[in-house]
């Protein structure tokens, strides 16, 4: 009987061991990080030989290869390809025009003279030679961090990544500065017996290659489509109007999430209607304070006093500007009619949305020991005062 497959996130594959313990390997659709949509796919295949095409290998490595030996590929081939030294192997991840999109939004030259090439399709020695070179992985990890650790290195090994014929690895690690690796890179290379490359990335790409599942309940955008990271402030989160809570902002690695880029044009372009309101405005029933906005409604909250929340009023954009053209002329508007329960709802209801709430609410609370150590001192004094021996 053939053993259940045994699925490898990393690579985007499937594999499992056949009767003849011979390496059966197959690629998964969906599976593998950054993965490019194929909107071309439904059209007529018919053989055709395409001259570049894209490969993956393990987490978010991909690269572009040469088909110089005119095989008819596919997504989903498994390719022995040319590397710097020796061969490797990946996954056929895009074929067809595609490619050359890919290639042109990347700022890759495309020429066939400046792309490796690919060799073949794998066979099965190259498949178990791939499939051992990925079994030492996670124990060389663990191993080259203890020898980093000893050379008091200031710097976190994420992942390492071997080649198919395993003659050669990848060390990806994390340092805040400089870091000189030299004698680090002897003591692996006699350890493991490989040819060491140590690439450098950020928190955001360690991110991407762990992968995981966001608050929005999808695939982290790091590991899905994002390639490239652009710097992320907090002015980015005043400008949607949401509280500065950096339990709330933070993403799994540790920095502002990504997602705050993606609708900031929006909030930015929605904001140019409203006014500067720097002072309270003027009324016939006294002075309103600005205390929120919400930039997509088009809405603005009022209330008498700058620290007072519960009595609300809520006019739109456009009543705003003709309240200020007619404070500029040092008319006061006339009294506003407002409904202090339904305003204070939706006030309420709006301060819940940016996330005031605390994250640590569903965490079990702890019983006191300082309240358990008290209990049982008064009960040994209460046992002495009796006469009884204290136990």
């Amino acid at each position: 009987m053939r053993i259940d497959y045994t699925n490898d996130c990393e690579r985007g594959c499937c594999k499992r061991l056949d009767e003849q313990k011979q390496w059966d390997v197959v690629a998964c659709q969906g599976c593998c990080k950054l993965a490019a949509h194929d909107w071309l796919r439904d059209l007529p295949y018919n053989g055709q030989v395409y001259e570049i095409c894209e490969i993956r290998f393990k987490n978010t490595h991909k690269g572009y290869y040469s088909n110089v030996n005119e095989l008819v590929l596919a997504p989903g081939d498994i390719v022995a390809v040319e590397a710097s030294t020796g061969h490797d192997v990946g996954i056929v991840s895009l074929t067809g025009p595609l490619v050359i999109r890919q290639l042109m939004r990347k700022n890759i030259r495309f020429g066939n003279d400046d792309l490796r090439k690919i060799y073949r399709r794998a066979k099965s020695f190259d498949i178990e030679k791939w499939q051992e070179a990925i079994a030492r992985e996670h124990v060389t990890m663990i191993k080259s961090r203890q020898i980093a650790a000893a050379l008091q290195l200031d710097m976190k090994i994420g992942d390492v990544e071997f080649q198919g014929d395993g003659s050669k690895a990848i060390f990806y690690y994390i340092a805040e500065e400089r870091v000189d690796f030299r004698e680090l890179i002897k003591r692996l290379a006699g350890e493991f017996h490989i040819r060491v490359e140590m690439r450098q990335i950020g928190v955001r790409q360690e991110a991407g290659l762990i992968g995981g599942i966001g608050v929005c309940g999808r695939e982290l955008c790091c590991s899905q489509w994002m390639s490239s990271f652009t710097t992320i402030n907090t002015s980015v989160a005043r400008w949607q109007e949401m509280a500065l809570n950096p339990q709330k902002l933070t993403g799994q690695c540790g920095r502002l999430k990504c997602c705050l880029n993606h609708e900031i044009s929006t909030y930015v372009d929605a904001q140019k209607d409203f006014p500067k309101v720097t002072e309270p405005i003027e009324t016939a029933k006294g002075k309103l304070f600005l205390q929120k906005i919400d930039v997509l409604k088009g809405l603005m909250y009022f209330t008498d006093s700058p620290n007072d929340s519960d009595d609300v009023i809520i006019m739109p954009v456009e009543q705003v500007k003709e309240i200020l053209s007619l404070n500029k002329k040092g008319i006061k508007a006339p009294a506003l009619s407002n409904h202090p329960e339904k305003n204070a709802q939706v006030l309420n209801h709006y301060q819940t949305i940016v996330g005031e709430d605390s994250i640590t609410r569903f965490d079990k609370k702890r019983k006191s020991k300082q309240k358990n150590r008290r209990h049982h001192s008064s009960s040994k004094q209460k046992q002495t005062s009796s006469g009884k021996p204290a136990q």
